[in-house]
């Protein structure tokens, strides 16, 4: 396939002019970052390596990548998939974080089994809704499993509250202190909240990355898009490889959620000020139209996510590509510059990803263990 494009460049972190190559297609490689370790998905496999709470070993979960829902074909098309595969990245998230928690951390006094700190809880959560853009979705032939979705439903509510209610009160008490002209009718009102939602976003980042648990997150989110940029570069999977190229990625969630911000403001804009006032009662009223917003939340991220897989074609205007800009910058919180040995972590499940989407995978479907990452990265491919 001959290509005539801009690309970003991994090292240099600049857009360049790439004309005139060969480029074979490689499926879309997703990651994330959880408890001493990364997960990496492919558009049917879900990989989590983690380094275990000794320094040595390492243990491997392999399996399909869990499709919700996946009866339901529209759920696949366009604008529908963005909010389904927002979904799926949040269960998959947790169920990595719970798996990284039992092999990353030490166990308690008596044997117990180690339980995960609201820090590194909260930053994995956010690692998930930053992998959302990073992947193609499922093609629905994997079975959804059950087991932790009620946890991840309420803290995907809270979540929802935090970054949709919040903003929207403070946007509130503004219009309170400035006068009765300033309320949802107005453009300005819904201006105003999406600065509100980014300076939450900012600063909610900013706070967590002041956390031990949250640092060393980072540093492995850092592992993966260098993993990733390897991978895009057609690079040997090898640390060597890798440590040149930066941490930042121009297709990392980080910039979905700025992409999500500008839609809201465009469809709350444009929708929200017909909605005649729902309660004589103020602050009741104001309660009533963030639930309006709570539900927009799932067809905003659906336009957001095609917004995203644009940006990353050829033919997408730079304008469009401009909008992921602000996330590039945001990045210099989220990601840090990985140790060698974080790095072997996130190549080894990219490595076991693309097998796996091969078809020929390294392990079975459930976890392995390895005393070194030497004894891993030796497994060889089983025959297709």
């Amino acid at each position: 396939m001959k290509s005539c494009r801009l690309e970003y460049d991994g090292v240099s972190g600049y857009w360049t002019a790439v004309t005139d190559q060969t480029i074979p297609r490689q499926p879309y490689i997703g990651g994330q970052a959880v408890i001493e370790g990364v997960m990496m998905r492919s558009p049917k496999s879900f990989v989590v390596a983690v380094r275990r709470y000794d320094g040595g070993g390492i243990a491997i979960r392999e399996q399909a990548w869990e499709t919700l829902w996946p009866t339901l074909k529209f759920l696949r098309w366009p604008i529908f998939r963005g909010a389904v595969v927002l979904a799926e990245s949040l269960h998959n998230g947790f169920s990595a974080l719970k798996f990284s928690g039992e092999h990353g951390l030490p166990p308690e006094e008596g044997g117990k089994k180690p339980s995960v700190t609201t820090s590194a809880f909260l930053a994995t959560m956010l690692s998930s809704l930053l992998m959302a853009a990073d992947g193609a979705p499922g093609d629905g032939s994997a079975p959804a499993k059950k087991g932790g979705d009620a946890v991840m439903a309420i803290a995907t509510a809270v979540m929802l509250v935090f970054f949709i209610g919040l903003p929207h009160a403070l946007t509130w008490l503004v219009g309170r202190a400035i006068g009765p002209d300033f309320g949802t009718s107005s453009p300005w009102f819904h201006l105003i909240d999406g600065v509100f939602r980014i300076a939450i976003l900012v600063g909610y980042v900013w706070v967590l990355s002041k956390t031990k648990d949250a640092a060393r997150l980072f540093e492995y989110h850092g592992a993966e898009h260098k993993a990733i940029w390897t991978y895009e570069g057609y690079k040997p999977l090898t640390v060597a490889e890798a440590t040149p190229f930066t941490t930042r990625h121009p297709r990392c969630g980080t910039s979905f959620l700025f992409i999500v911000v500008g839609v809201s403001v465009a469809l709350h804009v444009a929708l929200l000020p017909f909605i005649p006032q729902l309660s004589s009662n103020a602050f009741v009223n104001q309660m009533l139209m963030v639930l309006i917003k709570l539900p927009m939340a799932f067809p905003i991220a659906g336009v957001a996510y095609e917004l995203q897989r644009w940006s990353a074609k050829d033919s997408c205007p730079a304008f469009i590509k401009g909008l992921t800009r602000p996330g590039l910058w945001l990045q210099n919180i989220t990601t840090k510059e990985p140790a060698p040995n974080q790095l072997e972590i996130a190549l080894l499940s990219l490595d076991r990803a693309l097998a796996r989407e091969e078809g020929k995978p390294r392990s079975a479907d459930g976890v392995t263990l390895y005393d070194t990452f030497e004894q891993a990265a030796a497994v060889p491919a089983a025959a297709a």
